[in-house]
């Protein structure tokens, strides 16, 4: 049977989205709980004087405290890591596949950072999904193609190992199918076209698969970069430090099997893994986060305690957006796909057959749910205190911000320390930004993430689902990979 038919049927078979789990005791707990807790704590503004009044902020910073608590009782072998041996014996083959859309400005860029790897991929498959820009004729021009028809695919004359195939406009995931059906490797990379490897990306993440059998997804570090402009440089400061944060919480969720996070901008997975539950979901907003599920689903199954890992030593840098508009923009569907897969496997939350990811990181995402919604809440009520003078009210509330923020600090500072020895040192020197970050952030940059999630919830309940518009400023203004 061809690898196509296989990856339609594997999928109608094991999805989530056309299987429908059914909505257990605890799923409806930990949602309608926090929902109704967000109304009964809210309420507290008009009843209660003093601090009490900001009930929802408290339960707000009293929860992300808990998780910060989590995360850095986890995290402290960082301080010894090393840089994983080479396997001995022949490394496993690999693939990696780039979706492009509208990638004209970048697609050479892109293509050449793969070609000087210092393990270079066996092939690369470039998936042209519709664009309208001038791709087609940049890989003409670039590689050396005559015409290639819609739904076809080609091998360079002049790059052996690189393909290409192109296709309508379907999205992401389709183009990343398309991709699978056709490659013949062990390992197959998904890799932005607005995303540049370090030199050693692709040997590490070959290594690791090598290393260990059971992997069968990985993710690796990306620094984001956006272009040159004060809104990009601003950007760029406040989401270089989430980044830190959130790849040092994949490394504490890896650490007791519950990672379900991996950057599909850089990500690596065992084809027959992806293979056997499917490929990719068309209909997701955020592909690779529903793959893991899928994955993990598979290897509770059939008792293959299959392994996710968040690599270290396999570092990128990779496009981000520079503006308000970009950036809720790209908020929206992250967070969107978020609750969509989340309400799919609504099943695996609490569910104690999934281990501690459906005791513990489960149950901790259903309650992520809401949680930018409390921060909202918190804020406008924060507004309303001080353009009423409630300065009663106001003056604990500061104090509990600024408890808060000491706290975060703390964190950010271990964490930093802790991540700059992980990643060979892809972070920015220097401690004044460090503290400037940790005070202007709760009053701007957290909001606007608070923001873009409650437009996934719009996208998320209106079921949209696109690839969207993306200005490639960051990655045009660099023209090496990070080191």
């Amino acid at each position: 049977m061809k690898t196509a038919d296989t990856l339609s049927r594997r999928f109608a078979a094991f999805s989530p989205r056309l299987n429908r789990r059914p909505i257990t005791p605890m799923t409806i707990a930990l949602h309608g709980g926090a929902l109704l807790l967000l109304a009964l704590l809210t309420s507290q503004a008009w009843h209660q004087s003093g601090v009490l009044a900001w009930s929802v902020g408290l339960a707000y910073l009293g929860y992300d405290t808990l998780l910060l608590i989590f995360v850095s009782s986890r995290i402290a072998p960082l301080r010894h890591i090393g840089r994983a041996k080479k396997p001995d014996g022949a490394a496993p083959s690999l693939a990696v596949l780039v979706a492009a859309h509208n990638e004209a400005a970048v697609i050479e860029t892109t293509v050449q950072a793969l070609l000087a790897q210092s393990s270079p991929p066996d092939q690369i498959w470039i998936v042209d999904d519709g664009s309208t820009d001038a791709t087609v004729d940049q890989m003409r021009k670039s590689f050396g193609y005559a015409n290639v028809a819609i739904g076809e695919d080609a091998q360079s004359p002049l790059v052996p190992q690189l393909h290409w195939i192109r296709l309508s406009h379907g999205g992401k995931a389709r183009a990343l199918n398309a991709a699978l059906e056709r490659v013949d490797c062990d390992i197959v990379l998904t890799v932005d076209a607005d995303t540049l490897l370090a030199r050693d990306a692709i040997e590490a993440m070959r290594n690791a698969f090598h290393r260990e059998p059971a992997l069968v997804a990985a993710t690796g570090l990306l620094r984001p970069i956006c272009d040159r402009s004060l809104s990009g440089r601003m950007f760029e400061w406040f989401q270089t430090y989430e980044y830190v944060r959130n790849f040092i919480s994949r490394f504490a969720w890896m650490r007791v099997d519950g990672l379900l996070l991996i950057s599909g901008a850089f990500a690596g997975f065992r084809r027959d893994a992806v293979v056997a539950v499917g490929g990719f979901d068309p209909d997701c907003m955020v592909e690779d986060y529903e793959l893991i599920h899928r994955l993990h689903r598979w290897s509770v199954d059939h008792r293959l305690d299959w392994k996710i890992r968040v690599l270290g030593e396999a570092r990128a840098s990779t496009d981000a957006p520079g503006t308000v508009g970009a950036f809720l923009r790209q908020r929206r569907r992250w967070f969107g796909g978020f609750l969509q897969t989340q309400y799919w496997n609504r099943d695996m939350v609490g569910n104690a057959r999934f281990g501690r990811l459906g005791t513990m990181m489960l149950p901790v995402k259903a309650l992520d749910t809401v949680q930018p919604l409390y921060g909202l809440v918190a804020f406008a009520l924060l507004v309303k205190f001080v353009a009423a003078g409630q300065l009663p009210v106001v003056g604990p509330i500061l104090i509990a911000m600024l408890a808060k923020i000491a706290i975060d600090l703390g964190f950010h500072l271990w964490s930093i320390m802790l991540y700059r020895r992980w990643s060979g040192g892809m972070l920015p020197e220097g401690w004044g930004r460090v503290l400037l970050a940790s005070f202007v952030e709760p009053f701007s940059f957290q909001l606007l993430r608070h923001l873009g999630a409650a437009w996934g919830w719009l996208a998320f309940l209106g079921r949209s689902s696109t690839w969207g518009h993306a200005q490639r400023g960051g990655i045009l203004s660099r023209t090496a990979p990070a080191e």
